[in-house]
């Protein structure tokens, strides 16, 4: 008789996976090697996430799941307080008007944006420029900025250049408002004048030439997200006069101070 024996052989795997960028021999389960090596998370990018400003670098927190977020704990978009996320950032929009807006010859490319008081008019508004930022939550605004002007007797629009000097007083003004989340200004949000400044003007024969030059400032409390800030001009004469302003002919400046 023949014994016949059957021998079942039970193969166990245990098998534990660890992955290793820039080394074969990772000693974790995720192991970046190397004194340079970086992660980068789309998600987190100033592109993606309105809590990244791009400019300063953003603080990274792990929620109860693991999860890298930019979200720092109890936070509320648009709250205040601890829950509301810290920023204190600058933008800063050197010559922020352009020289030729109205896109005339030389030499009267350097006029910025031209406002006429006819001699119909006493008084006239005018759209100036706009500028679109974005802020990451709700923040408080400040405004600081500096606007030349170029000042004529004559229409700089056909374009000439006229001296003033019969001793009669202009005033000019510059204003500015908010577009909220920059769909287009409104008659609210036009109706809400922010940093209103003006300067008196007057000339006679022997007076000098150059660009006199105004500066205003104001503030905002503004919502998450991308708006535009839109600037404007008045000009005021006596009447029967010919009043011809450019505003932003020569070196301007934009400051925009966030901060919450």
């Amino acid at each position: 008789m023949k014994n016949q024996y059957l021998c079942l052989l039970f193969c166990t795997s245990i098998s534990f996976s660890q992955v290793g960028i820039g080394t074969t021999n990772p000693q974790e389960e995720l192991h970046v090697s190397g004194n340079t090596s970086t992660i980068r998370i789309e998600g987190l990018s100033s592109t993606n996430n309105v809590l990244n400003d791009g400019i300063k670098n953003a603080r990274v927190y792990v929620n109860s799941n693991g999860n890298l977020t930019l979200t720092p704990p109890n936070y509320t978009a648009g709250g205040s307080g601890n829950g509301n996320l810290p920023i204190n950032f600058l933008i800063d929009v050197p010559n922020f008007i352009p020289d030729n807006v109205d896109g005339l010859p030389a030499p009267y490319n350097s006029l910025g944006r031209i406002i006429n008081s006819d001699l119909t008019q006493e008084g006239v508004e005018g759209f100036i420029y706009s500028v679109t930022f974005t802020v990451p939550a709700a923040c408080t605004v400040e405004v600081k900025h500096g606007v030349t002007l170029v000042i004529s007797g004559s229409n700089m629009l056909t374009p000439s250049l006229a001296y003033i000097n019969d001793s009669k007083t202009r005033t000019i003004e510059t204003f500015f408002c908010f577009d909220i989340n920059n769909d287009g200004l409104s008659p609210a949000e036009k109706a809400i004048e922010y940093g209103n400044k003006g300067q008196f003007y007057c000339s006679v024969a022997g007076g000098s030439l150059g660009y006199p030059y105004m500066n205003s400032q104001g503030y905002a409390t503004l919502p998450p997200g991308t708006h535009s800030i839109h600037f404007f001009g008045k000009v005021q004469d006596p009447p029967s006069t010919f009043t011809s302003v450019g505003f932003g002919g020569a070196t301007d400046y934009l400051k925009l101070r966030v901060y919450n």
